[in-house]
């Protein structure tokens, strides 16, 4: 039976799977024009799947000759290019024993000897040569290659390109997690300067393989329905695709939690199957995820990581490279506009972010809960304000994330109170100058399950900027109106030079938004 795959390639027959070619429809036309050019896209995406599906085809067909290997080998020789061109070749002839193609398409062997600085070009020139059909190569994680090893690769594929028709590869596809400007930085050089002689003017597109669609997940997830008979309903399909934006590990992987560890077959998936498997995979805290967090404390990323969750303007060009390379890491959504690219990131972010502060929180969660089983939550914003107190100058005081400890620290102690019993929904972005958080606390109202809802607003109020409170009690009005909810909560983090102490600043105050919604107010 085929299962949900979130480890390596996948499968045809062992894993439900889309079809694969059609994420990259570009791929044929270049390669029929003998064209060079870069696939990328962020880590488990399918991208590999997607790679060596094309290379069987097109070798299958019987017009080319179609490899997919992986360069990552290569990392381990740094900036001895010697080294890595050696791995390279052995790599090559691995793959090619392995992947059927015809004898005579086979490299030659041995490879022709040449100094180092060009073993690869003239170990590609031989086998084009000895070919009876035309070579099709995509060389996967290029840029597990680094400095001279990788600046090295790319000038001997630019020299045989620009030398053709003398023999070599018909197509190159060079194949990664980061598009053709961060290749240069990757070697050594600066990433503004692209043209000219240089190894990375001779592609001729930058292919990027996208998130599923809606569709395409309602497809995935509808395979597994039709080999067990487990559905899933409409709001749980929605809710799948609304927590993963589409990203295709997350996507496999909720629907692994659902089906392998929550409800067996053939009972139906809902939407509170999705939520809790959501939490459950970020708790987990998954290879792929820990893989993205990582990369937090890079100054290119917290520098647009930061503005993002204050909800303040990214000052940076649209085209600028921490952009682009952030959208490459998959962190960022594509397109203009700056934002994390799906809930479960953008969750995992300021999870992570808080989780020193959330390690000195020692309130018990369920001293929260009341007699009915409903959350107390003026107790709880009253709890906070006691640890806030006492320990707010020390949390906000150091720390990567200066600009937003204030915010991460309430989220922390949320976390630590919400967690196993409820939910935490949040939006940050671009210039909205706020956080918005929803939390979802489910209790027993007799027979029936009901939701309590809470929401709140975080701003902050810093140097040279009037009070935010008459814009949050906008903004938290608009809110509450978009859910339905007649009272909220606005945090004002005051972190002006000119404020006082924590201990002297915090309090609480009720006030009415502008339709009349009485709000509790938390000055801190």
């Amino acid at each position: 039976m085929r299962f949900f795959n979130t480890a390596g390639p996948c499968v045809p027959g062992s894993h439900y799977m889309l079809p694969p070619e059609p994420r990259l429809p570009a791929a044929r036309r270049l390669i029929d024009r003998s064209q060079f050019f870069v696939v990328h896209a962020p880590r488990q995406t399918g991208k590999t799947t997607v790679l060596a599906t094309l290379a069987r085809s097109l070798t299958t067909e019987g017009r080319y000759a179609a490899l997919r290997v992986s360069f990552e080998t290569g990392e381990v020789a740094g900036d001895d290019y010697g080294a890595a061109e050696e791995q390279i070749l052995f790599a090559l002839r691995q793959a090619a024993l392995v992947a059927g193609l015809p004898d005579a398409a086979l490299p030659p062997d041995p490879w022709p000897t040449a100094p180092a600085g060009s073993q690869l070009l003239t170990a590609l020139s031989a086998w084009a040569q000895r070919s009876p059909r035309p070579l099709v190569l995509f060389f996967d994680e290029i840029d597990a290659l680094r400095g001279e090893s990788l600046r090295s690769v790319l000038r001997q594929l630019r020299d045989g390109y620009t030398s053709r028709p003398a023999p070599f590869p018909a197509s190159v596809v060079l194949c990664g997690l980061r598009d053709v400007r961060d290749y240069k930085a990757a070697s050594g050089g600066d990433p503004g300067r692209l043209g000219t002689a240089s190894p990375f003017n001779v592609k001729v597109a930058s292919l990027r393989i996208g998130d599923f669609t809606a569709s395409d997940v309602a497809e995935l997830y509808s395979q597994h329905t039709t080999e067990t008979g487990q559905e899933f309903s409409e709001a749980a399909l929605a809710r799948a695709f609304e927590y993963t934006a589409g990203q295709p590990w997350l996507v496999n992987a909720l629907a692994a939690e659902v089906v392998d560890n929550l409800v067996a077959a053939p009972e139906r998936v809902t939407a509170e199957h999705v939520d809790l498997a959501k939490e459950r995979l970020i708790l987990a805290r998954a290879t792929h995820l820990d893989s993205l967090v990582a990369r937090l404390q890079e100054p290119r990323v917290r520098r647009v990581v930061e503005p993002l969750i204050a909800g303040e303007l990214v000052q940076l060009d649209a085209y600028d490279d921490d952009l682009a390379y952030l959208r490459d890491l998959g962190l960022l959504a594509p397109g203009r506009e700056a934002r994390v690219a799906n809930p479960i990131y953008r969750e995992v972010i300021v999870r992570v972010l808080g989780a020193a502060a959330e390690a000195n929180i020692v309130a018990e969660p369920r001293s929260f809960v009341q007699a009915d089983g409903r959350l107390d939550f003026p107790r709880l914003l009253t709890e906070f304000v006691g640890f806030w107190r006492q320990h707010g100058e020390v949390l906000t005081r150091d720390g990567a994330y200066h600009e937003v400890a204030p915010q991460l620290v309430i989220m922390a102690f949320l976390h630590r109170v919400i967690n196993g019993g409820g939910y935490i929904d949040r939006e940050y972005g671009v210039g909205r100058g706020r956080i918005d958080l929803l939390v979802r606390w489910p209790y027993q109202a007799g027979a029936q399950r009901s939701w309590q809802r809470e929401a709140m607003e975080l701003k902050v109020w810093r140097a040279g900027r009037p009070d935010p409170l008459p814009a949050g009690l906008q903004q938290l009005d608009d809110y509450l109106q978009r859910l339905e909810l007649t009272t909220g909560t606005l945090v004002i983090f005051d972190r002006r030079p000119t404020a006082g102490p924590i201990a002297d600043r915090t309090e609480f105050s009720t006030q009415r938004t502008p339709t009349g919604r009485a709000v509790t107010v938390l000055r801190a």
